[in-house]
């Protein structure tokens, strides 16, 4: 099942990129075609919803790999897991949308690299074999970086680099920890294994456990971003065109948060709580500095990129109080913000495709002009801030709830945060859609654009009015993750 859903996503992708020969036209609807066909497989799981009959996976699938060594295509899915696989789908379908008109050089190979890397991040949220979960984690990264090298703007080749090295260097560093924690379980048990359940029960010496959870941890912050590993982001959506903004925002970050609440805390459980009050406080000052920063900038894309990372270290924060509301609050962060990051990308590149600018400045009056997607463009902005009743607030309340009898004054610190974003909401406000007129009449938002945005829209009211399902489905998930680690 896991396996057809991986192995849809490649085939379309090699389908979509054969076809641009035949029909510029065909790669953008074959794209289309196989992420709905993706959903099938999942389909018998999104019925069954939360109920796993008290096991840890929903469904869980084995092949044989590399015998040798007892690698193995293990993927499995739980609540957390499935949440992601359907925001990483969702997304997709989101991300071709964009590109439907703005895309029309090689679109073929667009095409292939934009599915090969949703592939592998799939793949990483199922992969539960840790050296596949390794490979996975590459192919997601190499399409990603000729997506911003081939496609992207003037500096594209130097965000690209710039991405490609921060990222790779944090893998290697998770590779090296990999080697490190099995060879550390075949010195103690004498059998050689990658199987993430199984090097789950096998305790590490306290030295031990601290500097092998260090690479994970590093790759894995490396990719929320957290400063001071953040200044790859920024670059990378500045350049990179708008599908892959909202690839890059609402679903490759996603994959650090999730690599922290699946390896990092239930494997180093000890490790981390006693790194805790230091994240926190990292994750603190990354969410002030994200503030300022984005406050500070005038190229609406920089703006919201810099906003991301101001959001994203509530995902750090909550993960790191250890207790269960404030992972659930991670949890429904991750998944809010991928929607609400993804459609103010969208917008940014609807913009820009429209009057060839990002800068503020050049903005005023949007309002006057586009009407509908000035509206769009507000609702979003405020649902990014967290205004109550959207699913951003739902994440960010329980993730301050849950810290606070942890680390009370780091709390307060990081509510500071939501101040700041309301601060640089007001400025995109102000600046791009009121003010004197400074642009010429344009065509506003069509139904394809309409009927994107108002979904997206329609997703974050039913994630902050009624998101009781969302936790549900992951708290099977949560219990796994907090057990031996909750303060």
């Amino acid at each position: 099942m896991l396996l057809e859903l991986i192995v849809i996503l490649l085939l379309g992708a090699v389908i979509a990129w054969i076809s641009d020969s035949i029909d510029n036209r065909l790669p953008k609807w074959i794209a289309v075609i196989s992420l709905l066909s993706s959903l099938y497989p999942l389909h018998p799981i999104i019925m069954a919803g939360s109920s796993s009959d008290g096991q840890a996976w929903l469904v869980s699938e084995s092949y044989p790999w590399i015998e040798r060594f007892n690698i193995s295509l293990y993927l499995a899915l739980d609540g957390l897991s499935l949440l992601l696989v359907l925001l990483s789908l969702l997304m997709g379908l989101v991300a071709v949308l964009c590109a439907w008109k703005e895309i029309s050089f090689r679109s073929g190979f667009f095409y292939f690299n934009l599915l090969c890397s949703l592939a592998g991040t799939i793949g990483v949220f199922c992969a539960l074999d840790l050296f596949l979960f390794f490979v996975f984690w590459e192919i997601m990264l190499v399409p990603m970086y000729l997506l911003i090298a081939i496609w992207g703007y003037e500096n594209r080749r130097y965000a690209a680099i710039k991405f490609f090295l921060f990222t790779q260097a944090g893998g290697l560093l998770m590779l090296l920890s990999i080697c490190a924690l099995v060879l550390l379980h075949y010195q103690n048990s004498g059998e050689l294994t990658f199987n993430y359940d199984q090097l789950l029960q096998h305790q590490l010496s306290e030295s031990s456990a601290f500097w092998v959870m260090l690479g994970f941890f590093i790759a894995f912050i490396i990719k929320l971003p957290i400063v001071p590993f953040h200044n790859w982001l920024p670059d990378a959506h500045t350049q990179a065109p708008t599908a892959v903004s909202v690839i890059l925002a609402a679903i490759l970050l996603k994959t650090g948060g999730y690599g922290l609440l699946r390896f990092v805390l239930p494997l180093f459980p000890s490790a981390s709580a006693e790194i805790a009050p230091y994240v926190m406080a990292l994750a603190a000052f990354s969410i002030i500095y994200g503030g300022l920063m984005a406050f500070s900038q005038q190229d609406l894309k920089r703006l919201v990129a810099y906003s991301s990372i101001s959001h994203m270290g509530f995902v750090l924060f909550g993960c790191y109080a250890m207790t269960q509301i404030a992972t659930h609050g991670a949890i429904m962060q991750m998944l809010a913000h991928g929607v609400s990051s993804a459609a103010l990308f969208a917008l940014v590149g609807a913009i820009q495709y429209r009057y060839h600018t990002r800068d503020l400045n050049q903005l005023g009056g949007l309002w006057l002009r586009l009407p509908k997607l000035s509206a769009l463009l507000l609702f979003f902005v405020v649902a990014s801030l967290g205004l109550p009743g959207l699913g951003n607030f739902i994440g960010e309340f329980l993730v301050l709830i849950g810290s606070f009898s942890a680390m009370p004054k780091l709390t307060i610190i990081a509510v500071c945060g939501l101040i700041l974003a309301a601060i640089y909401g007001l400025k995109i406000a102000q600046k791009a859609l009121f003010g004197p007129v400074k642009l010429a009449p344009c065509a506003d938002v069509d139904r394809r654009e309409m009927a994107m945005f108002v979904g997206l829209a329609l997703l974050l009211l039913w994630m902050g009015l009624h998101p009781q399902p969302l936790l549900d489905l992951a708290q099977q998930s949560v219990n796994l993750i907090t057990v031996g680690v909750e303060l």
